[in-house]
């Protein structure tokens, strides 16, 4: 195994789970289902030891619910891992955070179930109808946290596109929320003869054009349903009151998308690494599948020790590994102190700062960064088939990106060469970084 040079104590997921695997003889089979009764299933093995039984299930279920979604576990093979888990996955238990936050985003009670292997259901997809569409004039809408994108696209050319600056995560009136949106809109709506359709990329964890979790709208009060309900329905409210069809879909998904739509081709990953790890998947035949791909929170690093993320409360996920927070915990390690007073941002420029006039310890950290990405890569790869993958955010800007493109590259071509040969890494050019999104979101609608 190639240590990160800045964190020896680094344990991969790949790592880990190929080694239990070796002596793992058992069936085990764990699925996770959400919406409309989707399904991710996963059969596996277990082994002799319970302890190591009980991490690598409750790490393999953590992924499948950060990396699908669900209410719902199902597990059949084991009782004293069923048990373990739904002890664990309790609104008092060990992942209470999962617990609230899923069943929010499904607006259904989180249920743990043992059964028969035989009788829970197969995987099953239902890749959405989403994306590729440039006939017509449409508005493309890219909602991130300091700016909006917008973008008017007729017939797949952009004839007008602007950044429209607005605080989203410190506004608590939600009629400057709805304001914001619907003027965006109609700006961009004007600069064409008329508008077909909008497509809206926007963080959150969004089923079915809704944010039914969403960081843009986390000042606004939520104490009642009626709160709840104007959050989840702002982007669809506002395309029914300008009347014009509109589709919305997760900002990770949506970088997949414009990579998938420059390349010309499906099984694109986009991960974007900056306030915290944002991700987003193509299938092979180029759908949207409808997974929630939140990454930030699907562990990569097994080591019980590692820092644990500030919101979850859990050790070793990927919003500690693929953020300005791991640049942040690395520093101390490569001889970098930060001023406290300073915002993670600035913290992360003033790293870059150093790392643009080559100081070691800043390239140190990127390379460690690198190394992390490498072994994550591999642990995707058995949940997505990657063909290519972008990595974007601004802890990728100057020097950075391509030492942690060169770190993950060497980890794969040293200890998984066949992934090495399959998955093309890659930066986004200017174009894609300022408005690529928001050109790929006016694509969502079929006319």
């Amino acid at each position: 195994m190639i240590k990160p040079v800045l964190d020896h104590d680094f344990i991969p997921a790949r790592v880990f789970n190929e080694e239990f695997l070796k002596t793992a003889t058992r069936p085990f089979t764990v699925a996770v289902e959400r919406e409309d009764s989707l399904v991710y299933r996963v059969d596996t093995f277990l082994g002799d030891d319970a302890a190591k039984n009980r991490l690598y299930a409750e790490r393999l279920i953590k992924f499948l619910l950060w990396s699908a979604g669900g209410w719902k576990i199902m597990m059949g093979g084991d009782h004293d891992v069923y048990e373990y888990i739904k002890e664990a996955y309790t609104l008092e238990g060990l992942r209470a955070f999962d617990v609230d936050f899923w069943s929010t985003v499904y607006d259904h009670p989180f249920t743990v179930e043992e059964k028969d292997p035989a009788d829970i259901p197969q995987s099953s997809v239902a890749p959405l109808p989403i994306g590729r569409h440039l006939d017509g004039c449409r508005v493309g809408f890219d909602a991130g946290g300091s700016d909006i994108k917008v973008a008017s696209v007729v017939n797949g050319e952009v004839i007008f596109s602007q950044e429209i600056v607005w605080n989203p995560k410190i506004t608590s009136d939600i009629n400057y929320h709805y304001e914001q949106v619907r003027a965006a809109i109609e700006l961009a709506a004007s600069k064409m003869e008329r508008c077909d359709a909008v497509g809206v990329s926007s963080a959150g964890v969004i089923v079915k054009s809704r944010p039914m979790q969403c960081s843009l709208f986390m000042a606004i009060p939520k104490d009642t349903l009626e709160q709840k309900e104007s959050c989840r329905n702002i982007y669809l409210e506002t395309g029914k009151k300008l009347g014009i069809p509109m589709v919305v879909a997760n900002d990770g998904d949506i970088a997949a998308l414009a990579a998938s739509m420059a390349l010309d081709t499906g099984g694109v990953m986009g991960i974007a690494m900056g306030t915290s790890e944002a991700a987003g998947y193509v299938d092979t035949d180029g759908h949207v599948t409808g997974w929630q791909n939140e990454l930030a929170f699907a562990p990569v690093d097994y080591n019980t020790e590692s820092l644990p993320d500030d919101w979850s409360g859990d050790y070793g996920v990927g919003a500690k590994y693929f953020s300005q927070d791991a640049v942040i915990k690395l520093a101390p390690a490569a001889g970098i102190e930060l001023d406290e007073n300073l915002t993670p941002a600035e913290k992360l420029k003033v790293v870059q700062g150093l790392l643009a006039e080559g100081h070691r310890g800043a390239e140190q950290i990127f390379e460690t960064i690198g190394t992390y990405f490498g072994y994550s890569v591999a642990h995707y790869s058995c949940f997505y088939d990657i063909r290519h993958l972008q990595i974007s955010g601004r802890v990728t800007s100057g020097r950075a990106g391509g030492i942690i493109i060169e770190k993950a590259r060497e980890v794969l071509e040293a200890e998984y060469p066949d992934l090495a040969e399959k998955i093309n890494m890659f930066l986004p050019d200017e174009y894609d970084r300022r408005i690529g999104q928001a050109v790929a979101a006016a694509s969502l609608v079929a006319l």
